[in-house]
């Protein structure tokens, strides 16, 4: 039995699951951005060429993954399912995982800057800001405030592009957009040809049906009212994702020039007039964003990698942006900030031997430079494109990849201990296995939902007490911390009814529940979760697996009618008052150990309808947490 063995239990065999894809509504995890460079144009940055082991190799010792090598062709092949496609090019692309926060490294200038650097064949730049004739002006008006409140530019001037530099710029902006912009609901970029627009510029906010320009994208070539284009994109492949941050906004922001021209109705599209060609000499970039420290971080990535197309090499123009409130800000900040770094603690968390001036080289060829200010400290310098270093870890994590991960020796501890696993966890992954060899498959749901389906459709009341919800939740999906498995469980269903009947799933996991007097003001609790679809309801069924359950807990079954002590020392079930059961048909309450830990039965056809499933359900869910505790 389970409280007597205990055993470290493996995760069973993929083929219990494989007869079911969990899939669900919400959107995919967030993965480590890949960004692709042709081959030659890397190699001729670093002066080098490299073997595909031999590139392997120089991106693990800087801290990347060479993911794969492809090429235009491939790519397109692969979209087309193997048919032949014409005029693509076979030229070698390299397909590089950036880690998320190093936006630095987004594009192949970056990537090839950093690499130089880290060869020892580059110092690294030095950014400046270089003050123009006349300063041009972003002026706010107050109706942005509601929609997105903030603004930020810079001007690059002499800019010379080629195909291949102006496919970088684009590929950026989307990598941002992606990235730290969260799909534009953060930060949206605008890049407009200077030559064909005049400052100052205004940022305000129209109604819809004020708002007329030719867009850079849209079925037809011609002027268009914004509610129109809003309506137009909902069949746009690419833009239709970004619609939702301002529908059923009553006023869009705009950006103008001082004669009218619309340069972009953020964060949807850019004016035609003003877009980039391969001809434009000089670019106006403008960020607008609900998050400001996002939008200069954004800004600062776009002029530092591409300022070294500028006539003076990694120079930008500042821009004035003249707030609602009337006070003046310039942008962008290009300013670099020094940190203090202990040696000794930086060696001691590295768990190396290294003197002062070899970290300070370690630090520098990972683009933050070093200096030895006494025999004890560093002097480091964070130059604008580190945004990502906010902490001294972030600094010990640079020198680890300067010195070289293979070069740091392994040590045994120096304490004699050795970890084990908890014993809910323990006792998790032991019930995961009696479960999945009962038939079922283990669902991995958020834990996260919407109230709605954690109490309205569940025919539950919420009593405002037991939720953890979510400050200012961006998604009617995930608005509070589940408080129960059956909702994930049944959205689980609801999204694989077309599978072969019966579907067998269950899950293992926490639930979350406010608690006053406890440190945090909420507690975890592990429970377990398993529901039949089937055509018939399975109360007997799901019944059986409670009672196996309960038979391998080492719990015995008392009668109702035993005495108070016989009743604390078992479990037994009493008639369920759980609006979420069908009673009619069977639901019974679980008290174990004098306390009610669960329930188990039919679904109630309401439920089942409010969660679009057409066949009966029996379903289980109880608290683990008694059982835990008994065992200890």
């Amino acid at each position: 039995q389970i409280v007597n063995r205990y055993p470290r239990v493996a995760r069973y065999s993929e083929q219990l699951t494989a007869d079911l894809h969990v899939r669900n509504r919400a959107t995919k995890k967030d993965t480590m951005p890949t960004v692709g460079v042709k081959a030659e144009l890397l190699f001729k940055r670093l002066e080098q060429r490299y073997t595909e082991d031999e590139f392997q190799d120089l991106c693990f010792a800087f801290g990347l993954e060479l993911d794969d090598v492809t090429s235009e062709k491939e790519m397109k092949e692969k979209m087309s399912q193997g048919k032949a496609v014409e005029g693509a090019s076979e030229e070698v692309i390299y397909k590089i995982d950036i880690p998320a926060n190093r936006y630095d490294l987004l594009c192949l200038e970056g990537i090839a800057r950093a690499l130089r650097i880290f060869l020892g064949k580059d110092a690294g730049p030095n950014y400046t800001l270089v003050e123009p004739v006349q300063r041009q002006k972003l002026i706010v008006q107050p109706e942005t405030q509601a929609v997105r409140p903030f603004v930020v530019g810079a001007v690059l001037r002499g800019v010379t592009l080629d195909q291949d530099s102006y496919d970088s710029f684009i590929d950026l902006q989307e990598k941002l957009h992606t990235n730290i912009c969260r799909k534009r609901s953060l930060v949206a970029i605008g890049t407009h040809d200077l030559d064909t627009i005049t400052g100052p510029f205004v940022y305000g906010a129209d109604k819809p049906q004020d708002i007329t320009f030719r867009p850079l994208r849209a079925s037809e070539d011609r002027e268009w009212r914004a509610d129109e284009l809003m309506e137009d994109y909902k069949k746009d492949l690419q833009l239709k994702h970004y619609l939702r941050i301002l529908e059923n906004k009553p006023r869009y922001p705009i950006i103008r020039d001082s004669k009218g021209v619309v340069l972009s109705m953020p964060p949807i599209i850019n004016g035609h007039h003003s877009k980039i060609t391969l001809k434009t000499k000089n670019i106006f970039i403008e960020c607008t964003a609900t998050d400001l420290t996002k939008a200069k971080i954004v800004l600062n990535t776009m002029v530092c990698m591409f300022s070294e197309y500028c006539e003076a090499p990694f120079t930008v123009e500042p821009v004035d942006v003249v707030n609602a409130d009337g006070s003046v800000v310039t942008y962008p900040d290009l300013s670099v900030r020094h940190e203090m770094v202990d040696t000794k603690l930086l060696c001691t968390r590295i768990g190396i031997d290294c003197w002062a001036p070899k970290l300070a080289e370690m630090l520098t060829k990972m683009h933050l430079p070093a200096e030895v200010f006494t025999e004890k400290l560093l002097r480091v310098t964070i130059p604008p494109t580190r945004s990502d270093v906010i902490h001294a870890c972030d600094i010990w994590e640079d020198a680890a990849i300067g010195y070289g991960y293979n070069n740091i020796v392994r040590v045994d501890p120096t304490v004699s201990t050795y970890g084990i696993q908890q014993p809910v966890n323990q006792l998790s992954d032991a019930l995961r296995l009696v479960i999945a060899e009962a038939g079922y498959s283990e669902a991995l749901t958020f834990a996260l939902c919407s109230r709605k389906d954690a109490f309205e459709n569940l025919r539950r009341v919420d009593d405002g007490k037991t939720v953890a919800t979510i400050k200012n939740s961006e998604t009617e999906e995930f608005q509070i911390v589940r408080v129960n498995l059956l909702s994930g469980l049944l959205k689980t269903i609801a999204e694989n009814k077309a599978m072969p009947l019966p579907i067998k799933v269950f899950e293992v996991s926490d639930v979350v529940e406010l608690d006053p007097s406890s440190e945090t003001g909420a507690v975890n609790k592990r429970r377990v979760s398993a529901l039949i679809y089937a055509r018939s309801p399975c109360f007997e069924e799901i019944q059986g697996l409670f009672d196996y359950l309960m038979k391998q807990l080492g719990v015995p079954r008392v009668a109702r009618t035993a005495d108070a002590e016989s009743k604390k020392a078992g479990y037994y079930v009493v008639e369920s008052q759980d609006p979420a059961f069908f009673g009619e048909l069977g639901a019974a309450d679980v008290i174990c150990y004098g306390k009610r830990i669960g329930v188990f039965g039919v679904v109630h056809p309401e439920v089942l309808k409010n969660f679009e499933i057409p066949y009966p359900c029996g379903a289980l869910e109880f608290d683990l947490s008694p059982f835990v505790r008994a065992s200890e």
